[in-house]
């Protein structure tokens, strides 16, 4: 669709509950044997109980004294600073609040600047973020903040497009340091927004694909106030998170429920259209905790795997059923991966854990050091550590279960 044809429609659907009512984008239908053909747009044209009151200013003043009520005290909000702005929108991503306050505290607190993290070690980045998950963002945190030092002074540019061809960097992001602050109208929209903005707009369609995301975000857009841009997105991002929940929405505290169109017509619990369930996959991993003179083995994990840049004890998925087999396994491989040769001992613990689609049962065996080739194959890193070197070293969540338990069972 042209930029033009797509504002005509933000302005004459949003126009609806909230002032900012989008027609549903037009479907695709090919006739068998046929072209694919356009069919008529579906407008949305339910009116709200107070037509009167349909508009973004309104809109805007309600949900906004709603938030100086109501808004948490979170650490991150203390300050419109870019770079604590930025820190934080990063860690928040696919993470819980609960979870990301101390993080962000510490992180801070070892990295206070952008020239700091720029100059900072990866494995100590690496070590502040371990427990957050998805590696890739500190690591792409560390590189942006780089380019950053280097092509801009240390100041973050004040254009979307500029920031956006930082590591690490879209339109979400963009968006928060650019409203929060710089206080200019960029729109947001994250996990908690995509559920407010398509129950006001009672879109029943699927928010991921192209269509609904630009549907969503020209809505997003279309509310913004000239000044105080970021504080009303800080402001819809609360209302997702506080009030206009995934499962059993609080609609009856919802200052813009008068002016929801799920919730005018009861369907809440549809809207947003739920996702596929996620289907796992089970694996059967085995690792050892090998010492060597009062020192265990690590090995780092590969650049282009899962926990890439951490360490983590020699973990290898295993397929045989019987525990003979997989003890053959294990020593197989330990030697092929390290080039050590161990004498495998009793299982020391069982870990279960889940990583994206894939939940994985791991089980721990004591293993003592027999011989080496020498060196590890190249381009596998390795190092013998005392288990209170551990601390320092950023590990996999479950290589840091494990490290307590190589200190406890150290004697």
């Amino acid at each position: 669709m042209k930029k033009q044809g797509r504002t005509e429609v933000v302005r004459a659907a949003v126009a609806h509950n909230v002032g900012v009512a989008v027609e549903l984008p037009p479907r695709r239908a090919a006739a068998r044997g046929g072209s694919a053909t356009a069919t008529p747009t579906r407008s949305v044209t339910a009116a709200p109980p107070n037509t009167t009151a349909a508009s973004p200013v309104v809109f805007r003043r309600r949900l906004l004294a709603w938030y100086a009520r109501h808004a948490r005290d979170l650490p991150w909000r203390r300050s419109s600073e870019p770079y604590a702005v930025w820190i934080s929108e990063v860690m928040l991503q696919q993470t819980q609040v609960a979870t990301v306050r101390s993080y962000f505290e510490r992180f801070l607190a070892a990295f206070p600047t952008v020239e700091a993290l720029a100059a900072a070690d990866e494995q100590a980045v690496l070590r502040l973020w371990e427990g957050l998950g998805y590696y890739r963002r500190a690591k792409q945190l560390r590189r942006a903040a780089q380019v950053l030092v280097a092509e801009h002074g240390g100041q973050f540019p004040r254009d979307a497009a500029a920031l956006r061809r930082l590591p690490g960097i879209g339109r979400y992001t963009a968006g928060a340091i650019l409203s929060i602050a710089f206080d200019l109208p960029e729109p947001i929209l994250e996990a908690n927004t995509v559920r407010v903005w398509s129950r006001l707009l009672g879109y029943r369609g699927d928010p991921t694909p192209a269509a609904g995301q630009r549907l969503l975000w020209d809505a997003a857009a279309a509310v913004l106030p000239r000044r105080g841009a970021g504080r009303l997105n800080q402001a819809l991002m609360e209302l997702g998170s506080q009030i206009c929940l995934a499962r059993g929405p609080r609609c009856d505290e919802c200052p813009a429920a008068t002016l929801c169109r799920a919730n005018q017509e009861g369907t809440q619990a549809e809207i947003p259209r739920a996702k596929q369930k996620t289907h796992y996959t089970e694996l059967h991993h085995a690792t050892a905790i090998i010492r060597r003179k009062g020192r265990v083995l690590l090995v780092q994990c590969p650049d282009d795997g899962q926990w890439a840049g951490l360490w983590d004890f020699p973990r290898f998925r295993v397929f045989a059923e019987a525990e003979s087999q997989q003890r053959r396994e294990l020593i197989d491989n330990l030697r092929r991966l390290t080039g050590v040769v161990v004498r495998l001992g009793e299982p020391l613990r069982t870990i279960r854990h889940s990583v994206t689609r894939y939940r994985i049962t791991l089980d721990c065996y004591a293993a003592e050091f027999v011989s080496s080739d020498g060196r590890a194959p190249q381009g596998i890193k390795i190092r013998w550590l005392s288990p209170a070197e551990l601390a320092h070293l950023p590990l996999t969540s479950s290589g840091r279960r494990l490290a307590v338990l190589a200190e406890y069972e150290k004697g």
